[in-house]
């Protein structure tokens, strides 16, 4: 049997289980993997939906115009629906959002304007006023507005929370959903609601949105607004998706704690995931001190990490904000204690360096002429010229040695060692600040890796 269209294969999206990253936790911990969707994310379903609300409604005509502000999963899931049903799309997005988000975009026809991120929304040059503006100049468009557009939350009161309720067998006891328009949270949180009041509902925040406040104390605080990294959740306006009286808890993730713990999920659980899902493990940890043995937790998971390779999969782009807890080279040598070097001169013979190999169990050895590194003797190298010739043990060292050891700064990463030593070069070399030589091996900077 075949499905008519790509919109046919949204939804009924699986639940799998976490289980490295929760293993210390007394409850079961599921994640709802919405990037199973065909454009990647759950947005496709609240996309469809109000498109289709929109169609039965007559707000949009054949050949007509879609015009959204997004941060580009919802984008994708209209871009989507656009493709199958011929319509076209204009969406406006912010500059923090990934180049990937735009392209994609792009890539199925549609526009993209790139909007600054640090401006009010009322301000004409963010990306909710220049979408609005132009569904008031573009011939048969309709404005998506998902933020107040009730068929957002109606899509996930009519398909998540019923999936969900499905899969646990009506076992859940906490829904945990990183918050952005409010529909993912209140349309699934409504409809558990509905079938087991007592299910909690707890909402993922990021630091620089005003959700939280004004969960807690019903006021719109223009102070708690700020710019922040994280995406597709957190806003700077309350949204009229919101029924707040669904959730139960807000909590607040750092950009930093959010970054980390998405790459963690792609590394420990094989979940190749966006930035929100990071963020909402992180915000059930930092709650997990209320959860019980027989609880149930279902996380939502939005999107895939695809979106993300520019940003918190890449190692750099991690190590420009601080993301990355790195060590260097100083790092190494300051907390496995400093060790005198033990080094050959280029006078010495063969045999020394075996004496030396065998004394202090190393394989590694630079040659030194005075203050200058000339050259090294490994014991793989040693091993295969004394195989082919007994008598290399009474060779002189520079006869016999290798190039010399590369040397980095003393305060080089340890992520970045791994480009000088290989199967050529067993090791490093560094001068701390008096000008001491030092040297890392593969097995230092392993050690230092899985610590």
């Amino acid at each position: 049997m075949w499905l008519n269209n790509i919109l046919e294969t949204i939804g009924n999206t699986p639940l799998i289980k976490i289980n490295k990253i929760t293993r210390h936790l007394p409850c079961t911990v599921l994640a709802k993997v919405e990037y199973f969707n065909p454009g990647n994310s759950i947005k496709d379903r609240m996309a469809l939906k109000m498109l289709e609300v929109a169609e039965q409604e007559g707000k949009i005509k054949p050949g007509g115009t879609i015009i959204e502000g997004t941060s580009g999963n919802t984008g994708m899931g209209l871009a989507l629906a656009a493709v199958v049903k011929g319509y076209k799309c204009i969406f406006t997005t912010t500059d923090k959002q990934s180049k990937e988000k735009a392209d994609i975009l792009r890539a199925l026809g549609a526009e993209v304007i790139v909007c600054p991120t640090n401006v009010e929304p009322e301000d004409p040059r963010s990306y909710y006023s220049v979408s609005k503006r132009l569904s008031t100049e573009v011939p048969n468009s309709w404005y998506v507005n998902q933020y107040d557009n009730l068929a957002n939350r109606q899509a996930h009161y009519e398909q998540t929370g019923p999936e969900i309720w499905k899969q646990t067998e009506g076992k859940i006891t906490h829904l945990v959903v990183a918050a952005g328009t409010g529909g993912t949270i209140v349309g699934t949180g409504k409809y558990l609601k509905e079938k087991n009041p007592n299910i909690k509902v707890w909402a993922i925040d990021s630091y620089g949105s005003l959700l939280k406040k004004y969960f807690d104390t019903g006021e719109i605080d223009q102070n708690e607004v700020y710019p922040y990294i994280s995406e597709g959740f957190g806003e700077d306006f309350v949204p009229e998706n919101y029924d707040m009286s669904v959730i139960d808890a807000f909590e607040k993730v750092t950009d930093k704690d959010g970054a980390v713990m998405t790459r963690k999920l792609a590394k420990d659980e094989g979940l190749f995931c966006g930035y929100s899902a990071g963020s909402c493990m992180q915000g059930l940890l930092q709650l997990s001190s209320q959860l019980k043995k027989d609880d149930v937790v279902v996380l939502i998971f939005h999107d895939h990490g695809s979106r993300y390779v520019g940003k918190i999969y890449n190692d750099e782009w991690m190590l420009e904000r601080g993301f990355l807890d790195v060590k260097s080279f100083k790092d190494i040598v300051g907390g496995r204690g400093r060790k005198k070097l033990i080094t050959l001169n280029k006078d010495d013979v063969a045999m020394k360096a075996i004496e030396l190999m065998k004394q202090y169990d190393i394989e590694n050895v630079p040659v030194m002429d005075g203050f200058e590194n000339i050259g090294a003797i490994s014991a793989g190298g040693l091993f295969s010229k004394v195989l082919e010739n007994a008598e290399v043990k009474d060779y002189k060292v520079s006869q016999i040695m290798e190039k010399p050891y590369p040397e980095v700064p003393f305060d080089t990463p340890v992520e970045r060692l791994g480009t000088y030593i290989n199967k050529e070069n067993g090791a490093v070399l560094s001068r701390d600040e008096s000008g001491e030589y030092h040297i890392l091996t593969k097995y230092d900077i392993i050690q230092s890796l899985t610590k």
